[in-house]
């Protein structure tokens, strides 16, 4: 599922592509490349951390701070391609399945998007970005097409494409992150029972301040939702039993350098609550819907490279848990090490789906 919020964007098919990922505490860029008999290669790819309070909820606060990360990210990963595909937060974005005559084409189609949107846009359409695209006919109704609308508030694409400007570098297409955590997804699916067909697989993408939760079934999002605990919360006991600022906590718990005691007295506790949080999710989900289970979790984000989440989750939720690892099936780039790419990999979830755009078909 891709969605690009400006209809003059469609046409940048085929041209080379950096999926650009802005979180609250980092820009990651990722370049792919593909090498043939359907593998793709990781080129290069960079982390690059924010400073504080530069990103909050989602919004760049900062522009110029951004873009200063963003502009000495893009030197350091050493490359010439200037496009950039980028996402907005699920949470910013209004997106809506709606049923169109299979008969309309061009500016009828469009005409007919526009009328629908009116309807459950809570905005008027002069303040947003809206996009549409077919999915296929419609399985209750041959006579009809399936459309997926897509909305977005002009303030908040702006943004996003301003900081990308003011870093030198070009907003390609505009996506939505839910929507890249997905086409990351497509890499892992194999690894399912039945390459996720007929399964209910969690994609639980950790940030800073929230857990992104993207449910599929059948290989189709079913269910998203913010849930309110994130990497913060481990930073903030560190600080506080170690008597660090926040910026010195994410610092050595990035260089492993925090003392002995760090693992039993921090790090595990977290485990345990975060895995206690994701089972409530769970259950929110499974009470709320017609769903009765989940069959696979997917842990992505940087919550998720923590060393044995996987097993804490699992065992907390009687859940099969595995890390995302959207580069696994990938060849990597000489100038990769890939011992540092698999631990980086659940962060790069977003950035990865976003620089797959590059191969959309024409």
């Amino acid at each position: 599922m891709h969605l690009n919020i400006n209809l003059d964007w469609l046409s940048a098919k085929g041209l080379p592509i950096i999926g650009l990922d802005i979180s609250t505490t980092a820009v990651k860029l990722v370049e792919l490349s593909d090498v043939g008999k359907g593998m793709l290669r990781v080129e290069r790819y960079v982390v690059e951390p924010l400073p504080k309070d530069a990103v909050t909820d989602g919004n760049i606060a900062n522009l110029d701070q951004v873009a200063d990360t963003l502009r000495t990210a893009w030197k350091n990963m050493g490359t010439r391609v200037k496009n950039v595909a980028i996402a907005l937060p699920s949470s910013s974005v209004i997106t809506k399945k709606i049923l169109a005559p299979a008969s309309l084409s061009g500016l009828d189609l469009e005409n007919q998007v526009e009328a629908e949107a009116n309807q459950v846009i809570p905005f008027s359409l002069d303040e947003v970005n809206l996009d549409f695209q077919v999915l296929g006919v419609s399985p209750g109704s041959p006579d009809d097409v399936q459309v997926l609308l897509a909305a977005a508030r002009k303030e908040k694409v702006e943004d996003r494409v301003a900081v990308v400007e003011a870093a030198g570098l070009k907003a390609l297409i505009m996506d939505v992150e839910s929507f890249a955590t997905q086409t990351a997804y497509e890499q892992i699916a194999h690894l399912l029972p039945e390459n996720g067909a007929g399964q209910t697989v969690a994609i639980i993408d950790v940030g800073a301040q929230n857990m992104h939760i993207n449910i599929l079934h059948d290989n189709e999002s079913v269910y998203l939702r913010e849930h309110g605990f994130g990497g913060n919360q481990l930073n903030n006991e560190i600080s506080r039993r170690y008597g660090m600022t926040g910026e010195e906590a994410e610092n050595a718990k990035r260089k492993g350098t925090l003392p002995e005691s760090y693992d039993m007295e921090v790090l595990q506790p977290y485990s345990e609550t975060l895995a206690m949080e994701i089972g409530r999710a769970l259950q929110l989900f499974t009470t709320s819907t017609q769903y009765r289970k989940v069959d696979q979790i997917l842990l992505a984000g940087g919550g998720a490279m923590i060393p044995g989440i996987d097993e804490v989750v699992g065992q907390r939720t009687g859940t099969s848990t595995m890390v995302a690892n959207p580069f696994a099936n990938m060849a990597v780039g000489s100038k990769i090490r890939p011992q540092a790419l698999t631990a980086d990999a659940p962060s790069l979830f977003v950035a990865c789906g976003l620089a797959m755009r590059r191969f959309d078909p024409q």
